[in-house]
């Protein structure tokens, strides 16, 4: 079987019926469509239920109990058969009848490429199309660390989350790294990368949806991100491959925690969690003692960031 369709879904009842639609039109047709539902309380099983009577492709189950986000994810892995694997989540789509031959063709035409992603939209709870998002200005093939670089240097995932994403499955066995909350994704594409090159086809093949209930804006809310660009600029700052001085490493993470800071000033009820964080990362005084450097080093940053462009 070439590919592993894999909907990990927790309460997406609204949308599921749209995303496996979306899937069933593709013009490729070796693949099979693995939906595991989180346990979720809402309609998803009645309505993934009907469709995998109608079709043998569809494998679909329910967990006992909910596992959460991440551990899903590596259950749908666990799971699939494919030789690449293709998430698609609940409230996601496929946004072109060949987005799957497309990419399919890229990983058969390259065995160096480890991983490829494509521009989407950016849609909302009515399937209203919101924005056109990009990382690379135009189809490319690169290699993994240099993306790696590209991505921490300018402090953005530019690959995209997992449903614009296509990968091996044998070059995935470790699966999610379940230690992240908010870049679970981007440090995956870090491991997948490390492993082989990256290709972009810039055609918008994928819709992403925004939303209240999503996982995404549950961690924003419950700063569920705050420890993981420090988290991933250890895990990699040291590899060889990475170009990153040792100062720019210690500003981007003050940065990263200096921007939520700042945001929660908006947010009484945030304000001591963010404060005991800060402290626990830093110390208070060390903190603020760096910030009259940040505040002269910053607009030197931004000017690099607009110079450094991957393609």
């Amino acid at each position: 079987m070439k590919v592993s369709v894999c909907i990990p879904t927790f309460k997406y009842g609204r949308f599921i019926a749209e995303t496996i639609e979306s899937i069933l039109c593709q013009t490729c047709t070796d693949f099979e469509l693995l939906i595991i539902d989180d346990n979720s309380p809402d309609d998803t099983a009645d309505i993934v239920s009907r469709y995998a009577q109608q079709d043998a492709r569809i494998r679909f189950s329910v967990n006992p109990e909910n596992l959460g986000m991440v551990k899903n994810w590596n259950y749908c892995l666990s799971q699939a058969r494919g030789d690449y694997i293709k998430f698609v989540f609940g409230d996601d789509l496929l946004a072109a009848p060949d987005a799957l031959n497309r990419m399919v063709s890229r990983l058969d035409s390259d065995q160096t490429i480890s991983l490829v992603a494509s521009a989407r939209y950016l849609i909302d709870e009515r399937s209203a199309v919101l924005s056109e998002l990009s990382g690379f200005s135009k189809d490319c093939t690169l290699s993994g660390p240099d993306v790696i670089n590209y991505c921490l240097s300018r402090q953005k995932n530019l690959i995209g989350e997992p449903s614009v994403t296509m990968f091996r499955r044998n070059q995935a066995t470790r699966g999610f790294n379940e230690n992240y909350q908010q870049i679970v994704d981007l440090e995956m594409w870090f491991h997948l990368l490390e492993q082989g090159r990256f290709s972009y086809i810039s055609d918008r093949l994928c819709s992403f949806r925004v939303h209240q209930k999503q996982q995404t804006a549950r961690n924003n809310q419950n700063l569920g991100d705050i420890n993981d660009v420090p988290h991933l600029l250890e895990d990699y700052a040291e590899k060889p491959y990475i170009t990153l001085s040792y100062f720019m490493k210690a500003y981007l993470c003050y940065d990263h925690l200096h921007g939520i800071w700042k945001r929660s000033q908006h947010d009484q009820s945030r304000q001591q969690a963010v404060r005991t964080l800060i402290s626990d990362q830093w110390g208070l005084v060390a903190f603020w003692g760096w910030y009259p450097m940040y505040k002269v080093f910053k607009p030197f940053l931004k000017l690099y960031k607009m110079l450094i462009q991957p393609m």
